[in-house]
């Protein structure tokens, strides 16, 4: 075969058209489930790490307590002012109500502890904190993502999971449990002061804790330790993947709000429907 021939056959190849990538709803929906997987695992691995550097990991002095101290002293005041004033709402327009159905209050303080304490006072209080907590860590880490200080750290030998995820991990066990009982203190109170002046309901009335069980308080904790444990994972997860420069940043900022937010309503769903049959 001549040289001619072989330039002839080429050029007849690169005059066909490629095939062009499978386009279309289904192949979209293929693509998104594939996407949505890989973050899974790679979330995932991530989870795992930390777990097994909490207890196989360095240890740096103070990176706990600064992280305690960013994660709860910082949310303290927007916490309890913002769970104030959703339990000013809820027990005004329970009451409201309530006063359709059958004019007695004698149980709403009763009712309103038991929902606070088994589902209302983690799910919004963990809501509330990842919109904060979750966008500080996502933008921390993916700022040292793209100013290479995480490329660094992998080049001194030193896993970011280790260095950056777990203080937040574990200052996050901490203080997301204690801001979600306090939390829930205030939005009860805020609750019985809105009853005795919206609908002349004593204190001593409202002060019932005769529905509360061992399985209220038990789902309620284990919630704040799942929620806690969500959202500096999710968000480490958003921040280690910054790519993007300063764009890139606040794209993983808004993902992790987003997916903590999603992560915790997921939690709760399972949560729930495992003390509903333990309980």
């Amino acid at each position: 075969m001549s040289a001619s021939t072989h330039q002839r056959q080429e050029a007849d190849h690169e005059d066909v058209p490629r095939a062009a990538p499978p386009s279309g709803p289904i192949a979209a929906l293929g693509a998104t489930a594939l996407d949505f997987l890989r973050a899974g695992l790679e979330l995932y691995s991530v989870f795992v790490r930390a777990l097994y550097y909490v207890f196989r990991g360095r240890r740096e002095k103070g990176a706990l307590l600064k992280q305690m101290f960013e994660i709860g002293n910082r949310s303290v005041f927007f916490v309890s002012i913002t769970m104030g004033f959703i339990g000013m709402i809820l027990v005004y327009q329970s009451g409201l109500q309530l006063r359709r159905v059958i004019p007695d209050f004698t149980m709403l303080g009763a009712t309103y502890l038991e929902l606070l304490v088994r589902d209302l006072g983690p799910s919004i209080a963990s809501l509330i904190l990842a919109t904060r907590v979750g966008a500080g860590i996502a933008a921390e880490i993916g700022s040292m993502v793209v100013t290479e200080q995480v490329d660094a750290l992998r080049m001194c030998a030193a896993d970011p999971i280790d260095f950056l995820v777990v203080p937040r991990f574990l200052a996050s066990l901490i203080m997301t449990t204690m801001l979600i009982v306090w939390a829930s203190t205030v939005a009860f109170f805020a609750g019985a002061a809105t009853a005795y002046f919206a609908y002349d309901l004593s204190f001593q009335t409202f002060f019932n804790i005769s529905l509360i069980d061992t399985g209220d308080v038990v789902t309620g904790m284990s919630k704040c330790i799942a929620y806690g444990a969500a959202i500096p994972i999710v968000s480490g997860y958003c921040g280690l993947s910054t790519f993007g420069g300063s764009e890139g940043v606040g794209w993983a900022t808004t993902r992790a709000v987003v997916n903590s937010s999603l992560a915790i309503i997921v939690l709760n769903f399972f949560i729930s429907g495992a003390a509903f049959l333990i309980f």
